[in-house]
Order: structure tokens, then sequence, then C-alpha cells
């Protein structure tokens, strides 16, 4: 492709929508894809914001990580979610589920679904972050 999307959908910038599988003999993948449009301008409703901060200050707090609160607070709802998602000691599976979530309201409750069970899970010994 003249215009160097390869190159962003191979090093991880950008998400697409796999249209076909392509019947090819290399020992990789390959698929005739979409990209998908960047910065959906997605927000959170102040529920769903107040709920994910609650629950950091939780998580973090729990895992003794030292975080400048007021600068939190001045995230976008994107970089906030994305943030927590890619700083958090979540295991593969997890992040991968984070990865495929379907939209930031998605990805925000999972997000927080993922740090009570860690949470919960690691104060009583029977998970182990990574």
């Amino acid at each position: 492709m003249p215009d160097g999307r390869y190159d962003i959908v191979l090093e991880g910038l950008a998400r697409f929508t796999v249209l076909r599988e392509l019947q090819v003999t290399t020992p990789f993948r390959q698929v005739e894809a979409e990209l998908e449009e960047a910065g959906t301008g997605e927000v959170l409703a102040m529920a769903e914001r107040a709920s994910l901060e609650m629950e950091s200050r939780r998580f973090a707090d729990g895992l003794g990580y030292a975080v400048d609160w007021e600068a939190v607070t001045r995230l976008d709802d994107e970089s906030l979610v994305n943030g927590i998602a890619q700083i958090a000691p979540f295991d593969v599976a997890s992040k991968q589920a984070l990865l495929e979530a379907d939209g930031l309201s998605a990805r925000a409750e999972l997000v927080v679904q993922l740090m009570q069970f860690f949470g919960r899970h690691g104060e009583e010994g029977g998970v182990t972050l990574q």
C-alpha cells in the first residue's frame, strides 16, 4: 500500500476489521482488512467515569502505586481508560479482552471489572498480578 498503512497496522497503531482471510503459504496470517477511524470521540457517562476513577483509586492504593490523581481527573475518557488498560498488571488474556472490547464504554466497564476481580483475588493471595 503506497500510503504506509501496512506499517501502521503491523505496529499496532490502528484498529482494523478483518474482512477475509487470504489463502497463502506464508508462515503468518494475511488478511484483507478495513482500517477503523481513529479517535471516535467517545465519552463516558458521568456515572461510568466516576465508577472508573473510584475503582482505579482503590486498585492503585491496594497495589501501593503512587498516582497524581489531580492529573488523572484532567485526562479525557479515552486516555484514562486506555492508560489504565496499559498500566494495570492484568494477565495476558485480560489485556487481550480489553483490546477486543467494542467501544470505550465496554472497555471502561471491563477495566472496572478486572480491577475488582484482580484486586479482590490479589488480596486473598489466590491470583498473582503479572
